[in-house]
């Protein structure tokens, strides 16, 4: 098994446009590391440049102890699972997972016993003798995924694996490959668009933007304290809401200013030596929808923080609803709130923020002051 090191990588293409910019990270070994962030961050051409399929236009990557800048794919002790499975039409699923091994010159029993093996691990032994064509999506990754497995990579490599498949099956095979993670203790990296397979799948998440770590942190970390407005925006569903205001300190303590409404910071925050100095600036205030209430207790609980709401829109999705609320002129918030609530599209209610829960933003910089 191996651990992983990444000293100031950049990928330069010609013309001047770069890509991946001064990437540091070391990877654990038996990690499941996410990279994540928006089409075009540079998180799919960061897996390329491990896997030796991009080549590196500076810095040092080191498998284990060994720099790797110079090696072939092939001798990097790596597997990738690519998005598009990339299985050979023509061969069996058998020999799909087989196929990697042949060209090793792995003798024959030892191939037979591996893909069997995998095959029973991936509940695919009922397909091995089955063409590419007469599996479904989902049975189709798993035969990439087998196809690596065999391989007893030092790293498995995953470019939006789940990308292709259905909402159902996408969420089956996040259970999967968790398990399989667990199973084959191996370190996984893998890039995904969807911040939801980051959360749920991740040890760590690298949070990328325009070629840059934004953020590198365990998953509640990474939602609990984003260190700037795009890793706040990014990660959670619904995302989180931004409010623009101010900060107004008074006799009994500081207000946040929003759309007309003084809503009371509690004294752990009023009092914290980052937050002095954007006392009368304008500010962004972050606020998850899980952290407004429409509910009677909590409007009491919360009535320094309260305010008038028009209800938009209203989302039941089962076990919760979305409420999509103006406030003023200018502010618009999302909402999730208990199924049973009794509020609806067209009422004009009372809301309350629970202000524990409020990270406030510089306005400029866009950096987390505190959380």
């Amino acid at each position: 098994m191996a651990s992983l090191s990444l000293r100031h990588i950049y990928k330069k293409y010609p013309g001047g446009v770069t890509a991946v910019s001064d990437f540091n990270l070391e990877i654990k070994d038996k990690e499941f590391l996410v990279l994540v962030g928006p089409s075009g961050c540079g998180k799919s051409t960061t897996l390329r440049m491990i896997a030796g399929l991009e080549e590196i236009s500076e810095g040092e990557l080191f498998i284990g102890d060994r720099l790797v800048n110079d090696v072939a794919p092939k001798d990097r002790k790596i597997a990738m699972v690519f998005q598009n499975y990339a299985l050979y039409p023509h061969m069996s699923v058998f020999e799909n997972m087989a196929f990697g091994l042949k060209l090793s010159k792995v003798p024959k029993e030892e191939i037979k016993k591996r893909v069997e093996a995998a095959a029973r691990s991936l509940d695919i032994t009922h397909l091995l003798d089955r063409k590419p064509k007469a599996l479904s999506g989902g049975q189709k990754q798993r035969v990439a995924l087998g196809r690596a497995i065999v391989r007893d990579p030092q790293v498995f490599l995953l470019d939006e694996p789940l990308s292709n498949l259905d909402a159902k099956l996408r969420a089956a095979m996040r259970t999967e490959l968790t398990k399989l993670h667990n199973r084959v203790q191996t370190t996984f990296v893998y890039v995904t668009h969807d911040q939801v397979e980051a959360m749920t799948m991740a040890t760590r998440i690298v949070v990328m933007k325009d070629g840059l770590i934004q953020q590198v942190d365990a998953p509640q970390k990474l939602y609990d304290q984003p260190v700037n407005l795009f890793v706040a925006g990014f990660i959670g569903t619904p995302q989180m809401n931004f409010l623009n205001g101010s900060l107004e300190k008074r006799n009994d303590g500081v207000y946040f200013i929003y759309e007309g409404n003084a809503l009371k910071l509690p004294q752990r925050k009023a009092t914290d030596p980052a937050l002095q100095e954007y006392i009368g600036k304008e500010v962004i205030g972050g606020l998850r929808p899980e952290c407004i209430f429409d509910d009677p207790d909590d409007l009491k609980k919360y009535e320094d923080s309260s305010l008038e709401a028009y209800v938009d829109v209203t989302e039941l999705m089962g076990a919760e609803i979305y409420l999509y609320l103006n406030v003023g002129e200018e502010g618009k918030l999302t909402a999730r709130v208990a199924a049973d609530s009794v509020t609806r599209a067209g009422d004009t209610v009372k809301i309350a923020f629970n202000m524990e829960k409020m990270h406030i933003f510089d306005k400029d910089t866009e950096r987390c002051i505190i959380h």
